[in-house]
């Protein structure tokens, strides 16, 4: 089987080319990246990307339909991947998150015999304002990155699939946990560095908005089984939650569990932040139905704890402020630009 992985040097992934290429044996792998962030290394050791077979430095918008044919299966992770960056790149997050994805899918996925795992978000749901929103639900997408999933799967469910093809949306909880690309932008990465260097958690809002979350190595325990999928596993084009209804936190909690884990830690709340309007908890209940050996195993708890052995071992990388860091993938983008070696478009300047 020849897996290509399309952003396969950023956050997410780096795990989950280890995990594809120690999983599934005898396959070939290949990995695809621009490289942004390619240089944000934050573990000792071998990268998860030397585990492909080949690696290959192109944007995506670039690519030809020739050169994915020739796949058994893609993994779609290439986007610019926060609200912040999309907010700043607006049209450049369009290009890649959507037009660049929705060109591939239109050249491969009416193949035959393909597999097609997208890696979509649940935070499409927006403000769910009620319970647990499951697949069936209306989605409520509040920022670019958002949208840009959401037209994803629009474009995905009116494409017509080749025979015994398989296209999977896998709807990401709000992903965590340690990485070779360590990522300090994401809600218990970020609580769990300013408790480490800070010795306090400031939350940014009341604390009450819902976020369900869900480790990188469950992700690509998720993606595996997307992989692999047959055509007769619910339907042939397939849209799920990703992620286990005990993984539904607020912020408050998730705050909570992070001072809980650090003796002399404090925690405050910002009673001058603007509402967070983006509040979703998230129903898992099909995925653990059609994939109960691909079910998460890390806890909240132990990923806390990776994350505390991790980052304490790069605190010395880091000078200053974590969040001016290129740990924070927006102040990466912008010392690119700032450099001249990147445009604002989002593409290397020759």
């Amino acid at each position: 089987m020849k897996i290509l992985v399309c952003g396969n040097l950023g956050y997410v992934g780096s795990t989950v080319c280890q995990h594809l290429k120690t999983q599934l044996h005898g396959i070939e792998l290949v990995g695809l990246d621009t490289g942004f962030f390619s240089s944000s290394i934050s573990q000792f050791g071998r990268t998860g990307d030397t585990y492909c077979d080949v690696q290959v430095y192109k944007d995506i918008r670039d690519v030809k339909k020739e050169f994915y044919q020739n796949f058994d299966a893609i993994v779609l992770l290439s986007a610019i991947s926060n609200d912040p960056m999309g907010h700043q790149f607006e049209k450049a997050t369009n290009e890649i998150n959507y037009l660049a994805i929705k060109n591939l899918i239109r050249n491969f996925a009416p193949l035959p015999n393909k597999r097609l795992v997208f890696a979509s978000s649940c935070s499409m749901y927006g403000a769910t304002g009620g319970g647990e929103k499951s697949e069936d639900d209306e989605i409520n997408p509040l920022t670019t990155y958002a949208h840009s999933k959401a037209n994803v799967e629009k474009f995905l469910e009116k494409t017509k699939l080749g025979k015994k093809t398989t296209a999977t949306s896998l709807r990401f909880a709000t992903a965590c946990g340690m990485s070779d690309r360590l990522r300090l932008d994401l809600v218990l990465n970020d609580f769990v560095a300013s408790a480490l260097m800070n010795g306090d958690v400031i939350i940014l809002s009341d604390g009450s908005p819902w976020r369900p979350l869900i480790n990188i190595k469950d992700m690509a325990r998720a993606i595996e089984w997307a992989t692999l999928r047959e055509e007769n596993t619910h339907s042939p084009y397939l849209a799920i939650n990703i992620g286990a209804n005990e993984w539904n936190y607020t912020v408050k909690e998730l705050a909570d569990a992070v001072v809980k884990r650090l003796s002399g830690c404090r925690m405050s709340i910002n009673p001058n932040a603007q509402p967070d309007k983006r509040s979703y908890k998230v129903n898992f209940d099909l995925f653990k139905s059609i994939a109960p050996d691909h079910q998460p195993q890390s806890t909240i708890e132990s990923t806390i704890d990776e994350l505390i052995d991790g980052i304490t071992e790069i605190q010395h990388l880091i000078k200053g402020d974590f969040r001016l860091s290129h740990f924070i993938r927006l102040r990466t983008l912008d010392a690119h630009l700032k450099s001249g070696q990147l445009s604002h478009d989002l593409r290397w300047r020759a």
